[in-house]
């Protein structure tokens, strides 16, 4: 793991990222399943983490303002779960906007934000540090779906994972409980999860939040076909595909599909990719849990609910759990 320079003292900048042959393998195969998929981990360049920092304020947009209410409602009493002096870990980090809320309440001994986007997580960890100066930052671009590379000067005491966002939702059920797992052994006996959680709703309000009426959705989704250009050396063309997403009754999940325009063959890492019209890139799930049905799914990973917090619509979930 490389260690970068940066202009912040008390900020430390780690790059674990993929190499970038696993990266190329890994879209290829999902590009010639039967179903065309994309990680969505895959939406996190530049533009697209800058794409939904301007989702996560629009009106349709109910989870980031609902979890970031409950986190500043709650301030205290999820610092007291937490507890000061903890190592403060975020996979998924982004611009460590909900983090923030609990910095000053919980006074972590060392803040540990993971995320992909190599230039996205440097410019945050750096204004982060400026913001906090007595805050130790050690970031780590990383795909935390491999495997979670920690500096080896963490400071030694109490883990807790933060994990809002309901990006646990963005994961196969079973690939969820395989993430809650590997936290359980990255907390140790003592340390905590504190993570957001995406509760059932109409599916009028779940359509809503992701077919957003300004279209920004549809150009975060769209822009995965950059990141693949310019990974894949390919000519995916945003013109001739559209955003769908919609809500899977069965699966209990929102689908987020790219669909093919018209029949097409697109160069991709020296061959092609063919596409039927109408045929769909699948590029995101989002499930949607119950409070009891996610406590059930830590619990098989050897995680015990401590504390729930809700906003009084019971939009949203904000939960502690520690080692069982």
């Amino acid at each position: 793991m490389q260690q970068a320079i940066v202009t912040v003292p008390n900020v430390q900048f780690y790059n674990a990222h993929p190499a970038a042959g696993d990266s190329r393998s890994e879209l290829i195969e999902g590009l010639n399943k039967a179903q065309k998929s994309i990680n969505p981990k895959w939406f996190y360049d530049a533009a697209g983490s800058e794409l939904f920092e301007e989702i996560t304020t629009l009106p349709e947009y109910y989870p980031t303002r609902t979890e970031l209410g409950i986190l500043r409602d709650n301030q205290q009493s999820i610092a007291a779960h937490c507890g000061s002096g903890c190592v403060f870990i975020e996979p998924g980090s982004g611009s460590s906007e909900k983090a923030r809320l609990l910095l000053d309440a919980q006074r972590p001994a060392a803040y540990v934000p993971l995320d992909i986007s190599a230039d996205f997580l440097r410019e945050s960890a750096e204004r982060l540090g400026q913001e906090y100066p007595w805050l130790q930052v050690n970031a780590v671009c990383a795909d935390f779906n491999q495997g979670w590379p920690f500096p080896d000067d963490l400071p030694v005491g109490k883990r807790v994972v933060f994990y809002p966002g309901s990006t646990i939702g963005n994961l196969e059920p079973e690939a969820a409980a395989t993430f809650l797992r590997r936290v359980r052994q990255v907390i140790g006996d003592d340390g905590g999860l504190l993570v957001g959680v995406d509760l059932h709703k109409s599916s009028e309000r779940l359509h809503a939040a992701y077919n957003d009426a300004s279209g920004v959705t549809a150009r975060f989704n769209l822009n995965v076909l950059s990141r693949l250009n310019d990974m894949l050396d390919a000519d995916f063309d945003q013109a001739l595909f559209s955003h769908k997403a919609h809500y899977n009754t069965r699966e209990q999940r929102i689908e987020m599909h790219l669909v093919s325009e018209q029949a097409q063959s697109v160069r991709c890492n020296g061959d092609h990719i063919d596409f039927a019209a109408g045929e769909t890139n699948h590029t995101e799930n989002s499930y949607k849990y119950t409070a009891e049905g996610f406590a059930c799914l830590a619990a098989s990973a050897g995680l015990a609910l401590e504390e729930s917090w809700f906003d009084d619509e019971r939009l949203f979930s904000v939960h502690y759990l520690s080692a069982a």
